[in-house]
């Protein structure tokens, strides 16, 4: 590096580290191929604003605990010198930056990190079929869509396409999972195809009762072979112990026979943990949920509907919120209306209110725009899973906005009596099955507006009030 340049990177360098809070409120610094990564005491010391206008500064972000600033490739490793020598920190590597960021969290934190880490690695599938999803439900409701061969073609390749991983996706899950506890991605995928094997029932069907479920009785304990379609929560559980069990057996097996032996027990071991354990207990704490939630609508009046706007939307992390639609339908069968339809499309709407809460508060991120904006447009599909993991659990307090959100939007539904005509649509696509009676359009419209201004409303106050504790 010849004197220009290095006085040149000096400067930039002392702007940088007064722009970040000190020399005192640096942990930890590292970089990657164009970016120049912090773990900070406190980053509510660092002025953004000003290092986006630092000299050959292309962009500022906090993501993961850190603060990284996009200096671009060559550059950054020149500056990233400069910086270590002036604060007299060494030079990271991006895993024990990331180690050193997991310290300043709680338990709690570092769960929710993880999850975070598990999700983000699947998001760009997630995000992409659940906006073909979108594209495919309102192509599906045109009629001269399908009076056109082409345009019918085109159609169904995008439904096809569209219903993709989110009928694969605990595999995904799995997949993730096990990469991110430091196990060989494979593992995940083999247990993941185990999970959604032919040889068993399929869950939805199984919880309609409209297939026979085979129960095997393995030291006395029945096991019914019932795949995992939506277990997203037993996808994340056996990840975690298929990560664990490859890392102790790829430890513990002696070479010579390791390649072989090691993930043959692996397998083995985590498919008789996912039957025998953390299947059944995954599946009974989800189905318990879902009964009370349902069972309270049908009860406790106003506060029923109010709890399952609320919540209904966590069902959905666990991935039987399916089940609901056997549940729909019973109701249409018995009485003609199906009030469930729209309490869970307001506790969707509401999630997306949350999703444009958080991109308020940060809208001059850009990540946060990448991430939010296509999020929003998903959940106008009634698909939320991107807004879910990609946003809203990631920050904790987004979910927690579109939660009351949901509640107050329940308590719409409750008061104006709205209902729907059938199910397996919501939001923007759902008011075409709204029940007309009593304004039910109107009613349909207001309720959704007062959930998604909710979430927005409360995600807000809740940014202030965390940021508020973690000073």
């Amino acid at each position: 590096m010849d004197l220009a340049k290095k006085e040149r990177y000096e400067k930039i360098s002392q702007q940088v580290i007064e722009l970040v809070g000190g020399k005192e409120n640096i942990l930890g610094i590292a970089h990657c191929a164009t970016r120049l990564r912090f773990v900070l005491e406190d980053n509510d010391k660092v002025d953004i604003k000003s290092i986006e206008d630092v000299e050959l500064v292309k962009g500022v972000f906090v993501a993961g605990d850190q603060l990284q600033i996009i200096f671009g490739t060559g550059i950054v490793n020149d500056i990233c010198k400069v910086v270590s020598e002036q604060v007299n920190i060494s030079d990271m590597s991006l895993s024990d930056l990331k180690s050193k960021a997991n310290q300043r969290m709680n338990p709690l934190q570092r769960a929710i990190k993880a999850l975070s880490d598990v999700f983000i690695e699947i998001m760009p599938g997630i995000l992409a079929t659940a906006l073909l999803t979108g594209l495919s439900s309102v192509l599906g409701n045109l009629s001269f869509v399908e009076s056109n061969q082409t345009l019918y073609g085109i159609t169904k390749l995008i439904n096809i396409s569209s219903g993709a991983i989110f009928g694969f996706l605990p595999l995904a899950v799995a997949y993730s999972t096990v990469k991110r506890f430091g196990g060989r991605p494979i593992m995940g995928i083999v247990m993941g195809c185990i999970m959604l094997s032919n040889s068993l029932a399929d869950a939805y069907a199984a919880a309609q009762g409209t297939v026979d479920v085979t129960t095997l009785h393995i030291f006395g304990i029945g096991v019914d072979l019932i795949g995992f379609q939506g277990g997203i929560i037993v996808a994340l559980l056996i990840g975690i112990v298929t990560a664990k069990l490859d890392i102790f057996f790829e430890k513990k097996v002696p070479e010579i026979i390791r390649l072989l032996v090691s993930p043959l027990l692996t397998t083995l071991v985590s498919a008789f943990l996912l039957f025998l354990i953390i299947g059944p207990i995954g599946r009974g704490l989800a189905s318990g949920i879902t009964a009370v939630l349902v069972w309270m609508t049908e009860n406790l009046g106003v506060v029923g509907y109010a709890v399952f706007g609320g919540l209904q939307q966590l069902i959905v992390i666990t991935g039987l919120h399916h089940v609901f639609g056997a549940i729909e339908s019973q109701l249409i069968v018995d009485t003609g209306r199906n009030f469930l339809n729209p309490l869970m499309s307001v506790a969707i709407i509401a999630q997306g209110g949350a999703v444009l809460g958080y991109l308020a508060k940060n809208i001059n991120n850009a990540k946060a725009k990448e991430l939010c904006i296509p999020s929003f447009v998903s959940v106008l599909f009634g698909i939320t899973e991107p807004a879910l993991f990609g946003v809203n659990l990631r920050y904790r307090y987004p979910i927690i906005g579109g939660c009351i959100g949901g509640a107050i939007g329940g308590v719409v539904v409750y008061f104006t009596n709205l209902a729907a005509l059938g199910f397996g649509t919501t939001v923007v696509p759902g008011i075409a099955i709204a029940d007309p009676v009593n304004n039910g359009y109107i009613n349909y419209i207001i309720a959704h507006i007062a959930a998604l201004v909710s979430g927005f409303i409360f995600t807000i106050i809740l940014s202030a009030v965390f940021k508020k504790k973690e000073n």
